[in-house]
């Protein structure tokens, strides 16, 4: 009974991350239009990407530890419930202030989702399970990241809205399946007393600055790094091959889709045995090279077939590195799961927030220097893998 709830768990769990991914991606194709609709400037559209990354930096270890204390099920439902929300006040905004208002209160709604959802899996799987369990809630959010744009082109026919409000129905009915049918796991319940003595009620910098001093420190500084080299690179990969290779928004959407489904059958399908064969260090360093070299590729890469196949490889690599890591973490949060993917999504965003700046810095110099200064930052990854072993193994 325990293992069939928890399937279905898993199940609900999945979803939460495909509509979290789902309802982001939405927006993506119709961003710009409806930008433009409201008079807003280049400037501000750029400012309203990032906005949601700055108040899920800032909100994410706090929303851990809330997970942590209050239950799991509490940070979903709340963070479903806020996601919603900032939807709504997206689809009725006239001014680009109150677009800034909503991606700032999506965030937050993010910052409670992600770490809770990763937490509960972390919670109701064994050691051998978990990196399955983490490949599949990766490959839920890939594949949200996938369909979301496809979708929203098609909804925004009916009006520039409508994918809002798809996104914020799809919050909706997350948050009603979760309510419902979502159950604390028992292993946080019995923890919980233990876990509020662990606790205090630190702000946001405190927690960032106690984490250098946690043993876990090493892969947060390591999920830094890796976003950051990884954000250089998504940040300006579709304004590249159009400038260098001449490929068309058709061409992008192809490569693009095309790496996304093929990270999602990895994480989903084989992530399991590559654990069970190299172990979750030695895959880390393998990805991280492949990456590397895959990535190096790229700017040789003649013709889109080319580029096609060599992003295939990139972006199954990359897909590996994310499930393996979450499980090296999982197992040194000890009775701290929410807190610690909390934190973790905090060193994401800090990288999604930097990565970009430095991307449009570098194309502005050299059209290759972006792709160049992300290979040289997974190297350096592979690097820190070494330091990551020492303090694992010791």
């Amino acid at each position: 009974m325990k293992r069939k709830n928890n399937v279905a768990a898993m199940g609900i769990l999945m979803l939460n991350m495909f509509i979290s991914q789902l309802g982001f991606g939405l927006i993506i194709p119709v961003l710009p239009a409806y930008m433009q609709s409201l008079g807003a400037s280049g400037l501000a559209l750029g400012g309203l990407v990032s906005a949601m990354g700055i108040t899920q930096f800032l909100f994410s270890p706090a929303a851990g530890q809330f997970s942590d204390r209050y239950g799991r099920k509490a940070a979903i439902v709340l963070g479903l419930t806020v996601f919603a929300i900032a939807q709504g006040i997206f689809c009725i905004a006239h001014t680009v202030t109150w677009l800034f208002v909503s991606r700032l209160i999506n965030g937050i709604g993010i910052s409670l989702v992600n770490p809770a959802v990763t937490a509960y899996v972390a919670d109701i799987t064994s050691e051998a399970e978990r990196p399955g369990g983490m490949g599949k809630l990766s490959a839920a959010m890939l594949l949200g990241i996938v369909i979301g744009p496809g979708i929203g082109g098609l909804l925004a026919d009916y009006g520039l809205r409508i994918p809002f409000y798809a996104a914020g129905g799809a919050a909706i009915l997350a948050m009603v399946a979760s309510l419902v049918l979502l159950r604390e796991p028992e292993h946080k319940r019995t923890k919980a007393a233990e876990v509020r003595e662990t606790k205090t009620a630190a702000g946001m910098v405190t927690l960032m600055l106690n984490s250098f001093k946690a043993p876990y420190f090493s892969l947060l500084f390591f999920v830094y790094v890796l976003t950051f080299g990884l954000a250089i690179v998504e940040a300006i990969f579709g304004l590249y091959v159009n400038v260098k290779y001449g490929f068309t928004p058709k061409d992008i959407s192809l490569l693009i889709t095309g790496g996304a489904l093929a990270g999602v059958v990895v994480q989903y399908a084989i992530i399991d045995k590559l654990l069970q064969r190299f172990g979750e260090i030695s895959l880390i360093r393998r990805c991280l090279l492949s990456a590397s070299l895959f990535l190096l590729l790229m700017v040789f890469s003649g013709c889109f077939w080319q580029m096609f196949v060599v992003n295939l490889f990139f972006f199954s690599s990359i897909a590996t590195l994310r499930p393996a890591i979450h499980s090296r973490l999982s197992k040194l949060a000890g009775q701290q799961q929410g807190l610690v993917f909390g934190l973790n999504d905090a060193y994401t965003s800090l990288g999604l927030i930097t990565g970009p700046i430095l991307a449009g810095i570098l194309f502005d110099i050299q059209i290759d220097l972006p792709l160049l200064c992300g290979v040289v930052i997974i190297l350096c990854g592979l690097f820190l893998s070494n330091t990551l072993y020492l303090e694992t193994e010791s």
